[in-house]
């Protein structure tokens, strides 16, 4: 998720604030699933049901913003051996350390049944989608030499209708057709993210003006996310009065749903436009985007998923059900606390790998990969 952002010399606040307001959303997509607040088929909405739907629709622009960011970065920088080591450490860090402290804290769930299973999560994040993102992330990152080099091969026009084919593939039919294909995986895997690294890749390269200002960027965020919220109430009544359109109630909130797409991009041009003044929150910025990777990694960790909003509702009591507001407040905080967390765990894993770096440079297995990055950059 952070990306090759990382390599260049000066990280662009604007962009790292886009990075953090993306994880922020994510973590509220989360807390709408795992506190069972969505609209459920075939029975009436409640006030605070419509109201996590209304933020589901907002939030959930948030994964394909973060592809939209390493897509436009990485695609003008060379893909280094070290950096992909780098983050399948950062992984490894997380899958394994997190276990094992909640073993050390006795609230390490065993299942007897599928134990072997389990730990092959552990040891092989990547093969067995331990995180579904990191999976799709890293495959997408490994063949983005390739995507760079057919950005940089192709014409124009050839790579524009390139982009135009797969996202015809990938989300115009299936945002209009109420039947659930075999190949459409809603989002959640690379060949998506592919979709999405060309686009941004597109809009660096020709440096394309999306909707042509910052205010018409918000508007386009705004009103994607509204329809896409419409038309997620609208089948939700239908369903209830008629039980038909069972699959198609979920298709607005797939992140390859048309109106998942461009409300991504009115987000990501909104912060294209908004160039941040130097100052605190410009350094602030610039300190916390990088660790956000870290954020998803520690609440989506197998362990924590599924316990993480239990671990609130112990914390600050039951989540409310009658009432928005209160329900908003505890969704606020719940969001913040998890979100200020994942910030300190990873700033701590931080200095653990840069220390090992430093303790490490000399060796021959660093000095072997610093040769790889030459020979292959």
């Amino acid at each position: 998720m952070s990306g090759g952002e990382g390599l260049t010399k000066k990280r662009n606040a604007s962009f790292e604030l886009l990075r953090i307001i993306a994880m922020l959303m994510i973590i509220v997509l989360h807390y709408n699933i795992h506190s069972d607040s969505l609209l459920k088929l075939g029975e009436p909405a409640t006030g605070v049901q419509l109201f996590a739907a209304l933020l589901e629709s907002f939030a959930i622009t948030g994964v394909n913003v973060y592809v939209f960011l390493s897509g436009y970065f990485l695609s003008q920088l060379q893909t280094r051996p070290s950096r992909i080591l780098q983050l399948l450490a950062q992984v490894y860090f997380y899958t394994i350390v997190i276990s094992l402290a909640m073993i050390i804290v006795g609230t390490y769930v065993v299942h007897s049944g599928n134990s072997v299973f389990k730990i092959g999560q552990y040891l092989f994040p990547i093969s067995s989608e331990h995180y579904w993102f990191v999976t799709a992330y890293l495959i997408m990152f490994v063949l983005s030499p390739i995507m760079n080099a057919a950005v940089n091969t192709l014409s124009r026009k050839q790579l524009k209708w390139s982009i135009l084919g797969l996202l015809v593939w990938f989300c115009f039919i299936k945002s209009i057709v109420p039947v659930m294909f075999a190949t459409d995986h809603y989002g959640y895997d690379y060949g998506w993210f592919i979709c999405l690294y060309l686009i941004a890749a597109y809009i660096r390269k020709y440096d394309v003006v999306l909707f042509y200002n910052a205010k018409r960027s918000a508007l386009v965020f705004v009103l994607s996310c509204l329809l896409g919220y419409a038309i997620t109430v609208a089948v939700h009544y239908i369903n209830l009065k008629t039980g038909r359109l069972n699959y198609y109630a979920t298709v607005p909130t797939h992140f390859n749903f048309i109106f998942t797409l461009t409300g991504s991009l009115g987000l990501f041009s909104l912060f294209r436009y908004y160039r941040m003044k130097e100052g605190p929150l410009a350094q602030v910025s610039r300190f916390v985007g990088p660790l956000t990777f870290g954020v998803y990694l520690l609440h989506m960790h197998l362990e924590i998923r599924d316990r993480w909003v239990v671990w609130m509702e112990h914390l600050m009591g039951e989540i409310p059900t009658e009432s928005v507001i209160l329900f908003a407040w505890h969704l606020v905080r719940s969001v913040v606390i998890v979100f200020l967390a994942g910030i300190f765990v990873d700033w701590i894993r931080k200095m653990i790998f840069d220390f090992l770096g430093r303790v490490l440079h000399d060796t021959w297995l660093f000095k072997k990969i610093r040769q790889w990055d030459k020979d292959l950059c």
